[in-house]
């Protein structure tokens, strides 16, 4: 697997149906789809650009942690980060915020009241080369 993202110049993107599906261990109500790229984390090589959308009501039960770089920006919709329980303190988000994690860092769980879209990249080491 090569860590450069494959050349793609300006092109339509499909925001209705075709190329989304939920991401493994991810309700049905959230879903991905993969601009460039590909990671592959049984090697901890490459990256990936991706959007994912929650649907309205849509939320994870459980942090997530993982052994790569993520960026995050919120396009649009609102993201509410932790508060599963009594115990987690509780932060929304609207557009236009962004986050970067490094490997190992725990983060979510998540939920989205009236749905949201992010923009992500991930990357294993730094960001990928231009």
């Amino acid at each position: 697997m090569t860590s450069q993202k494959e050349h793609k110049e300006f092109h339509s993107v499909d925001m209705d149906d075709e190329g989304w599906h939920s991401p493994p261990g991810y309700p049905l109500e959230i879903e991905q789809k993969i601009l460039a790229g590909s990671l592959d984390e049984n090697h901890m090589t490459g990256n990936r650009t991706r959007l994912l959308r929650f649907k309205p009501g849509a939320y994870t039960t459980m942090p997530f942690v993982h052994d790569y770089w993520e960026e995050v920006y919120l396009i649009s919709g609102d993201l509410v980060v932790g508060g599963a329980d009594d115990a987690q303190r509780a932060s929304s988000f609207s557009s236009n915020t962004y986050a970067c994690r490094p490997p190992g860092v725990y983060h979510g769980p998540f939920r989205s009241e009236t749905g949201c879209l992010l923009l992500e990249f991930h990357y294993y080491s730094g960001p990928p080369a231009l």
